[in-house]
């Protein structure tokens, strides 16, 4: 288990620019990320988007799904979200993604995210593994 986090969102691009999301790997299989709410992350009804509660968990589960996979970069294949709460400004989101399988070119998971003790979303998806050469691709990419 890594007791602190790492910042997986400083490479130019998506998620530098939407708030950025810290990380931290519980064991082979665990991985906990989390990110704080701004006004710049909410819809019009004052709470956080939907939009950028997809884009938290397709950040957090795809970094772990590239760790889990010995630093491959992964591409998602699909991702279905169920949302349960809501969130507001000020909330700190933590998302939880285990691993639920590796084959030679897929990665299987499951992430729940919570914040003030409440369950907020449940998602699964499927990450396919990518050719390690390819440039670009990495934590944050």
């Amino acid at each position: 288990m890594t007791d602190k986090f790492e910042q997986i969102s400083n490479k130019p691009g998506f998620m530098k620019y939407n708030g950025g999301i810290l990380f931290r790997k519980i064991s082979d299989t665990k991985f906990e990320f989390k990110t704080t709410i701004d006004e710049n992350k909410l819809n019009s009804a004052g709470i956080t988007h939907g939009g950028y509660i997809c884009s938290i968990i397709d950040a957090g589960s795809g970094t772990a799904a590239h760790r889990a996979s010995n630093n491959t970069p992964c591409v998602t294949i699909s991702l279905d979200i169920k949302f349960i709460e809501a969130t507001k400004n000020g909330d700190e989101i933590k998302g939880f993604t285990e691993i639920q399988k590796i084959t030679k070119s897929m990665v299987f998971l499951v992430c729940n995210l919570e914040s003030n003790s409440r369950l907020i979303a449940s998602a699964s998806g499927v990450w396919k593994k990518l050719n390690k050469n390819i440039s670009g691709f990495g934590p944050g990419g």
